[in-house]
């Protein structure tokens, strides 16, 4: 930064600069759009942002975020538990959900098989997973990983590994509406909603 800007301004938009797509000259407005701001209201911004670690919390059955220890999705009576549906991402979960065609459970991942990434079966959350089957409830999985490679990786592998655990229960992904390289979480709701109602058996 420039070492005529005052070093609190500096400071906070060197933070802001390491924010996806947020670029120096980008975090450089911001903070100018945050000075402009009411002290109060720039006040709160900053506490919201100091409570967000606090106030949230991972849902112990789908691993995502929650303001309790199960979300709303996992905790909602009316959703079927027999179909437990896989994605990478919150991102993910909360755009399929969003449709509201998809009325069964969820589990994140937390991300896909990546070794460029140096991301291995232990960077997921396959203990989870696995305590989700034990119940004895689940009847369907469902990949909705995306159509990449490192997707299809995923989808192999655990699919291997659930079918010699759990050989009576299904295995489907989603159907290939989703282009080549898509991610669940840029999809739209109708692509979405046409690719899970026409599922295909996954087999590997």
């Amino acid at each position: 930064m420039n070492p005529k800007i005052p070093a609190p301004l500096s400071d906070l938009a060197a933070q802001l600069g390491k924010l996806p797509g947020m670029g120096p000259k980008s975090a450089m407005r911001i903070v100018m759009t945050l000075l402009a701001w009411p002290e109060e209201r720039t006040r709160q911004l900053g506490q919201s942002i100091s409570e967000l670690r606090d106030r949230l919390h991972i849902c112990s059955r789908c691993g995502g975020l929650a303001t309790s220890e199960v979300c709303a999705v996992c905790a909602d009576p009316e959703r079927t538990q027999e179909t437990l549906c896989l994605v990478a991402d919150w991102d993910s979960m909360m755009t399929l959900d969003s449709g509201g065609f998809y009325r069964g459970q969820y589990l994140i991942l937390g991300g896909l098989l990546n070794p460029l990434e140096h991301r291995d079966s232990s960077s997921l959350h396959i203990g989870r997973l696995e305590r989700r089957l034990q119940e004895g409830v689940v009847k369907e999985l469902i990949f909705a990983l995306g159509a990449t490679v490192e997707a299809d990786n995923t989808a192999v592998y655990l699919s291997d590994l659930m079918r010699a655990k759990y050989p009576a229960i299904g295995v489907s992904r989603l159907a290939q509406g989703i282009p080549l390289g898509g991610e669940v979480k840029h999809m739209d709701a109708e692509t979405l909603r046409q690719s899970l109602k026409y599922r295909q058996r996954f087999s590997g």
